[in-house]
């Protein structure tokens, strides 16, 4: 039999020191953002029950759940996903709040996809859900918010756009079953054309398979509209095209000198319950997406409270990597004093200690004891004052 005790589980890893600071920083920085414009933070229990992400317009297979049983035999899950958690508050803790909310939350999710090495089964999200208003100006103030969350990490990024109705407006003409459509569903995600193909021949020949073979090649700027419109001549989906462009149009002005945006009609999350828009955000030198969301108009209505909805999560872990990768992990700062006591004189250290960092320092007390030892360890640690506490209560400094 193995032993797992010294070693985490796959999927995890600890944090150390200057990861730590990294983490808190981006943390912090995020929430500030939100908080500015109003966003009240919440957190909700990171075991649900099970019933939770059992609705119908659900996406998390049993089989990616960390799953649990409660005293009572009850089955629960590892939170999956923030979203539906808030989704549920909202419908009843928050219910007869005033409309909209706009909550926003810093909490990690946990979930298990054994296919992909190197993947990260707990990830900290940091994130917002503005809910009870399906106004154009609802969906720009979340671009706005994702748009300065991005550029607060100083470095490139780009922000792609796209609208899922299109995709589910096609899809819902085929005549397949539910697991064919969602293999066509990853594969346009994951842009394999051949693959794609191949699928949609074996369905038949017809404008919609048509389209939905273009459907992963139709992104850039603003002639992939009028691409899809000459693809697609149908006045549902010109419709959703012509909100789509509006807001392409609004979100380009929006994004700073360091940004970019594009159009990309071949987003289609794997989380079904998104209902309309669909954003992510991508920083310069990583391939996945550290930003992802978008509008869910009818998730809330499965628990009993039909109200419009839309928001986005931010990935610390992969905002965090592309940090360290840059090479900017910051360093814990050094004490700024260390306070040795002679013997009979810990009470008197312990509080000149504290007078310290009452003026904003950083103070260690000494576990030392000899006073050899605290200098060794202060030249160690880079530690710019000794302070010695004597047993007249004299206070020296070195």
């Amino acid at each position: 039999m193995k032993n797992y005790d010294l070693i985490t589980p796959e999927g995890t890893k600890d944090l150390l020191f200057g990861e730590c600071l990294l983490r808190r920083s981006i943390e912090n920085t995020l929430l500030s953002i939100y908080r500015s414009r109003g966003y009240s933070e919440m957190i909700t229990p990171g075991l649900e029950f099970f019933d939770v992400f059992s609705l119908n317009s659900r996406y998390f297979p049993q089989e990616n759940l960390y799953k649990l049983t409660d005293s009572k035999g009850r089955l629960l899950v590892m939170r999956p996903d923030s979203t539906m958690p808030i989704a549920r508050v909202a419908a009843t803790r928050l219910r007869d709040a005033a409309l909209p909310l706009k909550l926003c939350y810093d909490q990690t999710v946990y979930t298990t996809e054994a296919a992909l090495k190197g993947r990260s089964d707990e990830i900290r999200q940091t994130g917002i859900e503005l809910i009870g208003s399906d106004l154009r100006m609802a969906d720009l103030e979340v671009i706005a918010a994702a748009v300065d969350s991005l550029s607060s990490f100083g470095m490139s990024y780009s922000l792609e756009i796209g609208h899922i109705g299109i995709f589910k407006e096609l899809v819902s003409r085929l005549d397949a079953p539910d697991k064919v459509k969602e293999r066509i569903r990853r594969l346009i995600e994951n842009k394999n054309f051949p693959a794609l193909n191949d699928l949609l021949d074996s369905i038949g020949s017809s404008s919609t398979t048509a389209a939905l073979k273009k459907l992963p090649a139709l992104f850039g700027g603003e002639e992939v509209f009028e691409r899809a419109e000459e693809l697609m001549p149908d006045e549902h989906i010109k419709r959703l095209l012509d909100e789509l462009r509006c807001i392409y149009a609004d979100a380009a002005q929006l994004c700073g000198e360091n940004g970019t945006i594009t159009v990309d009609l071949g987003l289609v999350n794997k989380t079904d319950y998104y209902t309309g828009l669909i954003i992510k955000g991508y920083l310069q030198g990583h391939g996945e997406e550290v930003l992802s969301g978008g509008r869910y108009d009818r998730l809330i209505s499965e628990f009993g409270y039909d109200v419009p909805a839309i928001g986005f999560a931010v990935n610390v872990n992969g905002v965090s990597k592309v940090i360290e990768k840059n090479g900017a992990l910051p360093e814990v700062p050094a004490a700024d004093a260390i306070v040795f006591a002679e013997e009979g004189c810990e009470v008197a250290a312990l509080k000149a200690a504290q007078e310290l960092r009452a003026q904003g320092l950083i103070v260690e007390n000494a576990l030392f004891d000899d006073l050899g030892s605290v200098r060794a360890y202060a030249r160690e640690k880079r530690i710019a004052k000794v302070v010695v506490i004597d047993s007249d209560g004299k206070e020296d400094q070195e």
